[in-house]
Formats: structure tokens, C-alpha cells, sequence
């Protein structure tokens, strides 16, 4: 079934996915509301106009700081467990909120300090949720998932608000939290009843798999193209955000209420998005997606910066929200679907790094920059930034893995070694040889490129091709890795289209490429008499 030719609704299909997005939807909901029962209730502390802002820094910060460590996690750990552990924290938090608030012992510290103790909890579940998509529903439907995911943020970001603020002026703020720590156990029991299939076990340690993710995505131009194209966005479509309340109040003269009726039309633009993005990627694709998305925000921004009638204010915010909603998820769809198994959290939580950092730099540049001035100035500025945005996609097009075949590869064979290395022995410096005819050497040369790439995203480091000067026909392919452990996980990581590009390349040589493995000389030293001491060993070349 093609992706295009789905309904938006088919991940629902699936029990598992549907019943961890409904609670997902009904968390999303309660972090909104315990975000305004926290801020009024800090205000009812009179806590200072820092103390404040500090509540949304609280929820917001851990993402930032988590996102990669989380995102390791989620590939070293098993991610039903991760969920389960992510959403106890949150559940534990919440709890405390609203026994210390009930109570009468709650303070401004405590506050920001349990306020944070739930970020750190949305930290660590949001890059494993991410990541879990392609083990929940076929391939071709994750944009799908992707946006109904998407959709139900914007939904909660305009429903939570609402209710919290009934529920704070009805019965207070301890009531929201409450609320929030139900809301948590959505997500627990719904974890609970998914079975997980077992998964490898990763040998990575936490901050070497911290940087294999971020060398996956330096060293994969598509993932390079996702995020380059997502920090723009976020930079510029975060004025959206950051000033459509002072929109609402300045410009459209409205209160609580009016800001969340907008609220509320973005949350209709979102749903409308959802219906509307198969189609758009079938007659589109990922790219044009993107790009008419993010054109179509600039527009609606320099609509809202320059509309009198809450009306039109509520049309343009309906077609950001679509807008909104149709970037980001195609953006992050891409990303998914160009990262293999072993390292997807890892990728989606530079993804999201990107992403909500983009976010952070926006809304602190079109803050400063509105109170100097007046909101219509930094939208206008914005929009433009989006149609510049809109633009350099047609040049520099975003493409996502779907002709990829990112499925492990077996085919290599084990290399035949005199000793058998200790794992820490290190560095391990790698040579391929290539006897390859003159004739050839041209696509041989162009063919090695990918090959070059997919060995540094799967750990390879000062990659190289040389050729020799005595020898017109021989070229040698060389990279370190640092350990030999190291180099049996790269071996594990390749993918069957890492295989391709490498066979393709090997098709253009005369014979069959001659590898060896070396280690470094001091740890070569320490062998005696044929044996490999407690910490070194060398190989003998072979072939594979």
C-alpha cells in the first residue's frame, strides 16, 4: 500500500500504536493544564516576574539538555521499558505537585524543582516515542503516524490550556495536577499490554552512543538536508508562538478567552493538516510538502501580523496550524525513515535537539525584537525568513529513506585472524585494496563516495581513498576505528544499502579486494611468542 494512497486515520488501525496515542493525546492534554495551573499558581505565590517565566523554562530546559542523552538511551535500553520508566517519573512528580499543593507546602522552589522533575520525564520519553513508530505500523504509513502525533500536540495545545484554566478557577491548581498525574497513567497501561518484540542487545556505552548519533547525522547527507531545512523553520515559524499572544491582546484586543479560541483554530488547522498531508506527499512528495507548508506559513504569518478582525486573525491561524502541522511531520517522517534501527532514537533526538533549539533561539530573537517594537514588525521579518526558507528547498530538496533498504546487512563474511583480539585493543586502522583498471577508475572513484560516508555513520574515523603512485591501477581505502570492539560493531551497523553502494563499487576492480587489520604497534608489542596478551592482538590480512 502506498503511503500516498492511505487514509491520514490508518495507523488507528493498528491496537498497539492506537492505544499509546490515545495516551499520548490524553498526556499531552494534562501537561498543558498542569503548565497554566503551575504559572497562576506561582503567581498566587507572588513569585517574582522571573520565577514566572522560570515554569515554562522548567518544562522546556530538560528537552534541550536530555535530548541526545535520552535519544542513546532509547537505542542502549528497551524502549517499552524506557516509556514505562518515563511516565512512573512523570506519575511520581505530578503526584508530589499536587500532595505538596493540597497541603499548603508547596513553595516557589518546589514548584520549579517538580515542574522540572516532569520535563525530565517528557525528555526522556519523546525521542523513544519517536523512534518506536516504525515497530508499531508498517513503513509506508509512519508520515502518517507522524502527523496524527503532530496533530494531537496541536490539540492539546489548544484544549489543555482551556481546561486547565476552568478547572484552576473552579476548584485550583492542585485539581490540575491531579488531573496530570491520571493523565500519565494512560500512557503506563498502554505501554504495559504492548509486546514488544525482542530486540539485539547494543554493546554501545552511553557517551560513545551519544556521539554515534550525532555522527550518523553529520555523515548522512539526507539526514544533513532534514535538519537543515528543520532549524530554519523553527526559528522562523516560532514567532508564531512567541507572539500570538501579544497578537491576541495588543492587536485584536482580547482576553484568556479570545487567546484560546485562536488557540483553538490552530487546533482546527492541525486536524484539517492530518486529512490533508497523504495527499499532498502523493502528489507532492516529502519536499514539496515541506516546501509548500512552510510558504504557506509565511503567508499566514504576515496575515496575522497585519490583521485587524479577530476573524481573519482565526482564518490565518487555521491555515498555520495546517501548515505547522504538515512541515513538521513530513520533516520528522523524513528523518525516520533515513535512519536504521540501531541508531533511530539516537538520530530523532538530534532531530528534535534541532528542532526545539531552533524554537528556543526563535522565540528569545522575536522577543527582544518585539519589545523594541510593535509584534507586527518581527512577524513580517519572520514570514519573509520563511519565504526565503520555502525557496532554497527547491534548490536543496529534502529527501527521506524510502528507497533505502535500511534492514541489517549478513553478508559479511568474518575476518580470519591469527588471534583473537581483546575488545579494548585500539586503534584498529582498517585497509582495503583495489586493483581497478584504468577504464573503471573514474565511476570507481565517484562509487567510493557513498562507501565513505556509510562507513563514518557507522563509526569509521579519517576515512580515506589513496592512490598509488607506483602502481596506476591500485588504490588502498583506509579508516581507524578506535577499538576492535568498535570495529565489530561497525561491521553490525552496515545496512543492506550500505552493502549495495560497496558491491557496486568492488563490481569495477579487477579481483576481489584484499582487506587487512592492524593495531597499533605498542599493543602489537606486548604479543610474545605467538600469544596475545591481556590487552592486544593483531590480524593477518584476508579477504572478505
Amino acid at each position: 500500500m502506498r503511503a500516498g494512497a492511505a487514509s491520514g486515520w490508518a495507523p488507528l488501525r493498528y491496537p498497539t500504536w492506537r492505544r499509546l496515542f490515545v495516551g499520548q493525546l490524553t498526556s499531552h492534554v494534562g501537561t498543558w493544564m498542569q503548565l497554566v495551573g503551575a504559572q497562576w499558581l506561582m503567581i498566587d505565590l507572588e513569585g517574582s516576574a522571573l520565577e514566572v517565566a522560570l515554569v515554562q523554562t522548567a518544562v522546556s530546559l530538560p528537552v534541550v539538555v536530555l535530548a541526545l542523552p535520552a535519544g542513546a538511551l532509547g537505542d542502549l535500553v528497551d524502549r517499552r521499558r524506557v516509556l514505562v520508566a518515563s511516565q512512573s517519573l512523570a506519575l511520581a512528580a505530578a503526584v508530589a505537585l499536587a500532595v505538596t499543593t493540597f497541603s499548603g507546602a508547596i513553595d516557589p522552589v518546589t514548584l520549579l524543582a517538580l515542574t522540572f522533575a516532569v520535563g525530565l520525564a517528557d525528555a526522556l520519553r519523546r525521542p523513544v516515542w519517536q523512534a518506536v513508530q516504525q515497530e508499531l505500523v508498517p513503513r509506508e504509513l509512519v508520515p502518517h503516524a507522524v502527523a496524527l502525533n503532530s496533530a494531537s500536540v496541536n490539540a492539546a495545545r489548544a484544549v489543555g490550556p482551556a481546561i486547565g484554566g476552568v478547572v484552576v478557577a473552579a476548584a485550583g491548581p492542585g485539581w490540575v495536577f491531579a488531573a496530570n498525574a491520571l493523565s500519565f497513567l494512560a500512557v503506563l497501561l498502554a505501554a504495559s499490554t504492548w509486546r514488544r518484540e525482542p530486540q539485539p542487545a547494543s554493546r554501545d556505552r552511553l557517551r560513545g552512543a551519544i556521539w554515534a548519533g550525532v555522527r550518523y547525522a553529520r555523515a548522512s547527507p539526507r539526514m544533513r538536508r532534514v535538519l537543515g531545512r528543520t532549524f530554519p523553520f523553527a526559528l522562523f515559524a516560532s514567532a508564531l508562538w512567541a507572539l500570538l499572544p501579544l497578537v491576541a491582546a495588543r492587536r485584536l484586543g482580547l482576553g484568556s478567552d479570545g487567546y484560546g479560541l485562536l488557540l483553538g483554530a490552530v487546533g482546527v488547522g492541525a486536524f484539517a493538516g492530518v486529512i490533508a498531508i497523504p495527499r499532498l506527499r502523493a502528489a507532492l512528495g516529502a519536499n514539496g510538502t515541506v516546501t509548500l507548508a512552510i510558504a504557506v506559513l509565511g503567508v499566514a504569518l504576515a496575515a496575522i501580523a497585519t490583521a485587524r478582525a479577530v476573524v481573519v486573525g482565526a482564518a490565518a491561524l487555521t491555515f498555520a496550524g495546517a501548515a505547522w502541522i504538515a512541515a513538521v511531520s513530513s520533516l520528522n517522517a523524513s528523518a525516520q525513515t533515513v535512519l536504521p534501527a540501531w541508531v533511530r532514537a539516537r538520530g530523532l533526538a538530534v532531530f528534535l535537539l534541532t528542532l526545539q533549539g531552533g524554537q528556543a533561539a526563535g522565540a528569545a530573537l522575536w522577543g527582544a525584537l518585539a519589545e523594541h517594537s510593535v509584534p507586527t514588525l518581527p512577524l513580517l521579518v519572520a514570514a519573509g525568513g520563511l519565504a526565503v526558507t520555502a525557496a532554497v528547498g527547491l534548490s536543496r530538496p529534502v529527501r527521506g529513506g524510502e528507497d533505502l533498504d535500511l534492514r541489517p546487512a549478513v553478508a559479511w563474511s568474518e575476518p580470519q585472524l591469527a588471534f583473537e583480539p581483546e575488545p579494548a585493543v585500539g586503534p584498529v586502522l582498517v585497509t582495503v585494496e583495489y586493483i581497478v583498471p584504468q577504464a573503471a577508475q573514474p565511476a570507481f572513484e565517484a562509487g567510493m563516495e557513498p562507501v565513505g560516508r556509510a562507513r563514518r555513520r557507522a563509526g569509521a574515523r579519517r576515512w580515506q581513498l589513496f592512490r598509488d603512485l607506483a602502481d596506476r591501477e591500485r588504490y588502498l581505502e583506509t579508516f581507524l576505528v578506535p577499538s576492535w570492539e568498535e570495529y565489530l560493531q561497525l561491521r553490525r551497523r552496515a545496512t543492506l544499502a550500505d552493502l549495495r553502494f560497496e558491491r557496486r563499487a568492488r563490481a569495477l576492480a579487477a579481483h576481489e579486494p584484499r582487506t587487512t587489520h592492524l593495531v597499533a604497534a605498542e599493543a602489537a608489542a606486548r604479543m610474545r611468542d605467538g600469544q596475545p596478551s591481556d590487552t592486544a592482538s593483531t590480524s593477518p590480512a584476508e579477504r572478505r
